[in-house]
């Protein structure tokens, strides 16, 4: 097993993977910025080192400080958590030419799936069921591109091929907009990504969001824990998600699930990874891959029993996979709300003191998060303070928790979205299950 781990994230996902490594011995280190000193994990860890002040550029994303501060402490291995650097591959690559292990996928796995187009592609070829598109990148001959959006039939949709969290896509409806569109996706791109590159897919009007959480030991073993549904969004932002997804039968779990088995045997794929799919009419297509530990991962976690971060740390320590799929029973329900530090009706994020914190509690509910009284949201980072999930041995049991656990969580000094949790859990097309990836904001009047 790892000697000493150095966690390079900061919040409730720092915290998971400090609980997780030690609970199987390991040492671990707590780099943070200079906003951060008070952080719960900077205060438990066995070390912690300051690697820059309060901007994210100037801390959790300077590479040459996270492995310098990997060196003084004589960490053997970096755990990125998710978003900052979790799927920068010039990162994983320098993480592992400076003797360290990077916990997650080897630098060329996360180039491969980082570009949508080479991860399009990577997954035809490994039979994963993928959106009809322009099987390649889109060039400045508008001819050849009404040509493929004909082929396809619009509506269609052009990303950019380095695009994320909902940026650099725009939606086609009809030849006369097909020029500007592709023209203006480009710009975003190279602007946004450093890489103007765009590619043409079908754009599927009522979409659900449905992943696949899998885990793979590159030395050939691999395995799929079931779906997850995140069709709860804001924004291209999710807000709540939950598994099992309401309506996937076990057939269809079984089939798609093991087309990315598969598929992370191919490309020789390390570590937790998730595989994306928009959903419509039975029909799965992928989107993407996110080759790092999700922000979602604890629904999976509690109808499965698997411990994630444990099996991250295990695959990085060289061990082979100690799970086959046989052993994977999906058993009960469970429900995550994303609790964040921000206004619940014009969602801008509201930084500040916690006057008050109370955590909800009993049978089947769960807090991830890093905050406690006297605790000082910083306004420098992404807004999320927490993560709220409970488990029922239904889907309702599970709704009927969460909105109990939404009543007695108490966080005062600041505003929170839990309102907004509670009308969700009471909306009665939720309650229903399957409802698409426009429907929140449909609800909540955002065109």
């Amino acid at each position: 097993m790892l000697d000493k781990v150095l966690i390079a994230n900061r919040g409730e996902i720092a915290l998971r993977v400090l609980r997780a490594c030690k609970e199987l011995g390991i040492k671990t280190v707590a780099v943070h910025s200079t906003a951060d000193k008070d952080l719960k994990h900077v205060l438990l860890a066995d070390e912690s080192i300051c690697i820059g002040r309060a901007p994210a550029t100037e801390s959790y994303l300077n590479i040459p400080a996270i492995i310098a501060a990997a060196e003084v402490t004589n960490s053997v291995a970096i755990h990125p958590g998710y978003g900052f650097l979790s799927e920068n591959a010039d990162f994983a690559e320098q993480v592992e030419k400076s003797g360290f292990e990077f916990i997650g996928p080897k630098a060329d796995t996360i180039r491969l799936m980082g570009d949508k187009v080479s991860a399009i592609t990577a997954m035809k070829k490994a039979g994963v069921p993928c959106v009809p598109g322009s099987d390649g990148p889109l060039t400045d001959d508008s001819e050849r591109n009404k040509a493929i959006a004909k082929r396809i039939g619009y509506p269609i949709i052009v990303k950019a091929a380095g695009g994320g969290g909902g940026r650099g896509m725009r939606v086609v409806r009809s030849e006369a907009e097909l020029a500007n569109a592709v023209a203006m996706t480009k710009n975003e791109a190279g602007a946004a990504f450093g890489n103007d590159m765009v590619y043409m897919e079908k754009f599927l009007e009522n979409p659900r969001h449905v992943e696949i959480q899998v885990l793979a030991d590159g030395q050939g073993n691999a395995i799929h824990l079931g779906e997850r549904d995140c069709s709860m969004q804001r924004r291209h932002q999710k807000v709540v998600e939950e598994a099992p997804a309401p309506g996937i039968t076990q057939d269809l779990r079984d089939k798609i699930g093991e087309r990315c088995r598969r598929a992370c045997i191919e490309i020789g794929y390390r570590g937790a990874g998730t595989f994306e799919f928009l959903y419509e009419n039975g029909d799965f297509y992928f989107i993407e891959m996110n080759t790092r530990i999700q922000v979602e991962h604890p629904v999976s976690e509690m109808i499965t029993g698997v411990d994630l971060i444990k099996e991250q740390l295990r695959i990085a320590a060289g061990q082979p996979l100690g799970i086959e799929q046989s052993d994977i029973q999906i058993r009960g329900h469970a429900i995550e709300c994303r609790i964040n530090a921000e206004d619940p009706e014009r969602f801008v994020p509201s930084p500040g003191k916690i006057t008050m914190f109370h955590p909800p509690g009993g049978l089947g509910v769960r807090w991830d998060s890093h905050i406690y009284s006297g605790y000082s949201v910083p306004p420098n980072y992404d807004s999320m303070i927490g993560k709220l999930i409970t488990y029922g041995e239904t889907r309702d049991v599970a709704i009927a928790r969460m909105r109990n656990a939404l009543d007695e969580i108490v966080i005062d000094g600041i505003k929170t979205n839990v309102p907004l949790q509670k009308s969700i859990m009471a909306d009665e097309n939720f309650r229903n299950g399957g409802t698409n990836i426009h429907y929140l904001e449909k609800k909540l009047g955002i065109n």
